[in-house]
């Protein structure tokens, strides 16, 4: 008797198409009192189950309208609510629906002397269609129109920088394909979603034909680019200046640079001016990082006031990345991908941004990634004990910047790009640098600084310089030799394989005495004749200061380009010695006229 009446409960439980149980009383004269909730069931276009509660006192029957739709009795219980009604749960159960339209069946809930239904609605599929799916490009790039059907919202993603969709509106995308100025064909695509339904547009472009490339400028040859290059001048401490996060033309103390800062220095015999530039504080936020107009536009003034009195110039992104202080941070960058990815981000906005903007710019215009990035340690931080992390992320962000600048094509394409090793340091740059590969040969220059020994020239802890120094007067390294032979090293590694090298800082402070002043300028005579023998382009710090001793480099007011202290004196021995030929004027003649202590 218990088997048999497990079977039919087995049996109650099982009905899909029907489902129906036994009610407390079979008497006709009950009246029937029935509960049901919800009374509509709404499903999204998947596959899903609901529940369905019924509460009543009669035996209930379910029919399900269509096969899309099926109902299941999961199990009742007795209820001494309602005299004596019975609880019965139901699993509500759709399939996918895969039309493009909503879809709406009923549930018939009947019993005696009781009906009604349950409506059961169900949205419909997701669908996206493109036209075309394929767009093969030019080298040039284009933009492109797209026809989407969809039935719902339609969002996209582009997998490629260079590919864009510049709108997407009223079924119709706008994609816009960059030039590519690489030698290889490339390809990328957009994706278009609407819910659970994408549709792909594959995108292929032409690669670049390397022997279009203008081969004017500055010359090929490291010989040709450094005659170019000449003697040069740092406007230091001046759009690099910044207060914090906010970068400032004149919060370090000088005055707004003019026109008549440049005659002068151009006449005194510079041909190369850098302009070191600090962007914090005038960079929006990602993805599009875009550069405030006003200092934009100040630079792009300060470039042609350049440009107006025959100089080369060189400007740069400097202090963002100070001490891995602010957002180019090469300590968190080296140990965490997704800083990195950020980072390259922000670096090729702001260069294809600065590249844009001096596009129709003749080829005296050079663009230098970065300055002097290190972790804090000045080199000799973690960068010695990563594994060359650090280095490996540098040489990714000067890889970064190559691209960026030659995506945006024009003149931007034969431009020469100056790009650093790690902290502008000669050694790790000779040990750890690697040379970004370019789409056009004889474009790139190494930038490295040299100060050495910086407590002489920069921290005027020492007094002289040189075989000549009295004892205690002078560091215990970075005499002639020290100079000859890094010279000769960045020489025979990069010079000599076609790869010009400039000093994108070199320097000495001003003194109090004319014995230490002497040998100020024996240290910068002897450095721009060594420059010239190795090939290398030095470009002097001027930060406008007009005292004496530590980080005291000023040469010119950068305001009226009115010499400071005895600068003219040391400008005469700097291009004596960078510009001499004279076969009488050698790097033996000019140690051999060391000053005596």
């Amino acid at each position: 008797m218990n088997i048999a009446r497990q079977a039919l409960a087995a049996l109650a439980l099982g009905m899909a198409a029907f489902a129906g149980f036994q009610s407390c009383s079979d008497d006709d004269s009950v009246e029937a009192s029935v509960g049901i909730s919800p009374k509509k069931i709404i499903f999204g276009n998947k596959a899903e189950t609901k529940e369905l509660v019924i509460n009543t006192n009669i035996e209930m029957t379910l029919t399900p309208a269509d096969e899309w739709c099926t109902v299941e009795l999961t199990s009742q219980q007795n209820s001494n609510l309602n005299g004596g009604s019975i609880i019965a749960r139901y699993a509500v159960t759709v399939q996918d629906n895969a039309d493009a339209d909503d879809r709406t069946t009923t549930i018939a809930v009947a019993g005696k002397g009781f009906s009604d239904v349950v409506t059961v609605t169900q949205t419909k599929a997701d669908a996206i269609s493109i036209d075309p799916a394929t767009l093969a490009c030019p080298q040039a790039g284009t933009t492109a129109s797209v026809a989407v059907t969809a039935n719902g919202e339609v969002t996209c993603e582009s997998t490629a920088t260079w590919i864009r969709v510049q709108s997407l509106a009223d079924g119709v995308a706008t994609v816009a394909v960059s030039a590519n100025y690489t030698t290889v064909e490339r390809s990328g695509s957009v994706v278009f979603s609407c819910g659970n339904a994408s549709a792909t547009l594959a995108v292929t472009q032409e690669a670049y034909n390397s022997s279009d490339v203008p081969t004017d400028g500055l010359g090929n040859t490291p010989a040709e680019v450094v005659a170019s290059l000449g003697l040069g001048w740092n406007l230091g401490n001046q759009f690099d200046a910044h207060n914090g996060t906010v970068s400032s033309e004149t919060s370090w103390g000088n005055g707004a640079v003019t026109a008549a800062t440049f005659e002068a220095v151009r006449a005194a015999g510079f041909k190369t001016v850098r302009i070191p530039i600090t962007w914090l504080g005038h960079v929006g936020d990602a993805p599009d990082y875009t550069i405030d107009s006003a200092w934009l536009d100040r630079i792009a003034e300060v470039v042609g006031m350049a440009e107006a009195a025959g100089l080369n110039v060189i400007i740069n992104i400097h202090h963002d990345g100070a001490d891995s202080k602010y957002w180019l941070n090469i300590k968190q960058a080296a140990t965490d991908e997704a800083v990195n990815a950020t980072v390259t981000a922000q670096l090729t906005a702001m260069w294809t941004q600065i590249a844009n903007r001096f596009a129709d710019k003749g080829s005296f215009l050079l663009f230098e990634s970065v300055n002097e990035i290190h972790d804090g340690g000045w080199g000799w931080g973690s960068n010695r004990n990563d594994g060359g992390k650090q280095y490996a992320v540098l040489n990714g962000w000067n890889q970064a910047f190559v691209d960026a600048v030659r995506a945006t094509g024009g003149n931007n394409l034969s431009r020469h790009l100056c790009v650093p090793g790690y902290c502008t340091n000669p050694d790790l740059t000779l040990n750890h640098f690697e040379l970004p590969t370019d789409v056009v040969a004889h474009r790139l220059l190494v930038a490295v600084h040299y100060y050495d020994p910086y407590e002489y020239t920069l921290n005027c802890v020492y007094s002289q310089w040189g075989h000549t120094a009295a004892s205690g007067t002078k560091a215990g390294y970075g005499d002639e030799a020290y100079m000859r032979d890094v010279f000769g090293k960045l020489k025979a590694k990069f010079v000599d394989a076609g790869i010009p090298v400039y000093l994108g800082e070199v320097g000495c402070v001003h003194r109090a005495t004319t014995t230490d002043e002497a040998f100020r300028k024996y240290y910068l005579e002897y450095l721009c004749k060594a420059a010239a023998d190795y090939q290398l382009s030095p470009v002097y710090w001027d930060n406008g200061s007009a005292g004496a001793g530590k980080e005291c480099s000023g040469l010119f007011n950068h305001a009226t380009g009115a010499w400071l202290n005895n600068a003219e004196e040391v400008v005469a021995v700097m291009t004596r010695g960078f510009y001499t030929t004279s076969a009488d004027y050698t790097l033996q003649t000019v140690y051999d006229s060391a000053p005596q202590p």
